[in-house]
C-alpha cells in the first residue's frame, strides 16, 4: 500500500518520540499514511525498529526510520535532531509523545518516582522543543505537538505526580507557542489531552492490580460520557490535524480528545 497521493501531510518531515508501540506507533503510521516521512524514536531500540519496519512494509521503504533515544538525555536529543537533519533532510513536525505513569498519592509517591515522572514527561518535552527549533526554523511551516493528558487539566486524588507533570506540558506548550509567534516564525505549538486509550499501558495497569484488562477497560469506560475507551487512531487523527496546514491558525491551544469527560 502506498501513502495517500497528495496526503494531508505530504512532504512533511516528522519526528515522533515514544514510537515503539501504543500512541506513538499510531501517530507515526497515520502521518506516514498521509505522506510524511517519519523518524521514530524510543528507548526500546528493537521494538521501535520493528514498528518502523511495519510502516515501511505497508507504505514503502524509507517512509519510516528508527532510532534508539533516551528522551531525558540532552546528548541523545542532539543525536536525534542530527539524524532528522541527515536522514529526513530537515524537520517540520515534532511529536513529543514519550511519557510514563507516576504512581502513588501525595503520601505514598516517592521523590524518586516524582523526579522520574517529570524527567520523562516534562524534561523530554522541554529538550525536544529546545533542540528541534533551530532545525525547524529552516523547515517552516512547522508544528510541535506535545502529548499531555486530560489528567493535566482535571486532577485526581490518586496521582499528583502524573497530574502535575502533564499540567506542566500543557503550560510549556503555550509558552513555546508564544515564543515562536512573537518572533514571526511559522512554527506552531499545541498540546493534546487524551483520556484513557486502549494501549499496552492498560495491560500493565491490569497486571499490577491483578485484574483482567477487560475488567479494567469496563471500569474506565464507565467514567467517560461516550461510554468507551479511546482507540489510538482517534488520538493519532488529532496529531494529523495539528501536523497538517489545516490547523495553520491554531497555536497555544489544547485539543481535548477525552470522550466528553472534561465536560462533566
Amino acid at each position: 500500500m502506498a501513502p495517500i497521493a497528495d496526503g494531508r501531510v505530504s512532504g512533511k518531515k516528522a519526528l515522533v518520540t515514544g514510537a515503539a508501540q501504543g500512541l506513538g506507533a499510531a501517530h507515526a503510521r497515520v502521518l506516514a499514511r498521509e505522506g510524511a516521512r517519519v523518524l521514530m524514536t524510543d528507548i526500546n531500540a528493537d521494538k521501535v525498529a520493528a514498528a518502523a519496519q511495519a510502516i515501511n512494509d505497508e507504505f514503502g521503504e524509507g517512509t519510516a526510520l528508527a532510532l534508539a533515544h533516551d528522551v531525558t538525555d540532552p546528548d541523545d536529543w542532539d543525536r536525534a535532531i542530527a539524524c532528522a537533519a541527515e536522514a529526513l533532510g530537515g524537520l517540520s513536525v515534532l511529536v513529543n509523545n514519550a511519557g510514563i505513569g507516576v504512581r502513588g498519592t501525595i503520601e505514598t509517591c516517592t521523590l524518586e518516582e516524582w523526579r522520574r515522572g517529570f524527567a520523562v514527561n516534562v524534561d523530554s518535552v522541554f529538550l525536544g522543543c529546545q533542540k528541534a527549533l533551530p532545525l525547524m526554523k529552516d523547515n517552516q511551516p512547522g508544528s510541535i505537538i506535545n502529548i499531555s493528558s486530560i489528567a493535566g487539566l482535571i486532577a485526581s486524588d490518586t496521582m499528583p505526580g502524573y497530574n502535575a507533570s502533564k499540567a506542566a506540558v500543557w503550560m510549556l506548550s503555550k509558552s513555546v507557542a508564544l515564543y515562536c509567534a512573537k518572533r514571526g516564525w511559522a512554527i506552531r505549538c499545541n498540546s493534546i489531552h487524551p483520556t484513557f486509550v486502549d494501549t499496552p499501558i492498560l495491560d500493565g495497569i491490569g497486571a499490577n492490580a491483578g485484574i483482567e484488562k477487560e475488567v479494567i477497560m469496563g471500569k474506565l469506560a464507565r467514567q467517560i460520557p461516550l461510554g468507551r475507551i479511546g482507540a489510538p487512531e482517534e488520538i493519532a487523527n488529532g496529531v494529523l490535524y495539528l501536523a497538517s496546514d489545516e490547523s495553520s491558525f491554531m497555536t497555544g491551544a489544547e485539543l481535548k480528545l477525552d470522550g466528553g469527560i472534561s465536560a462533566l
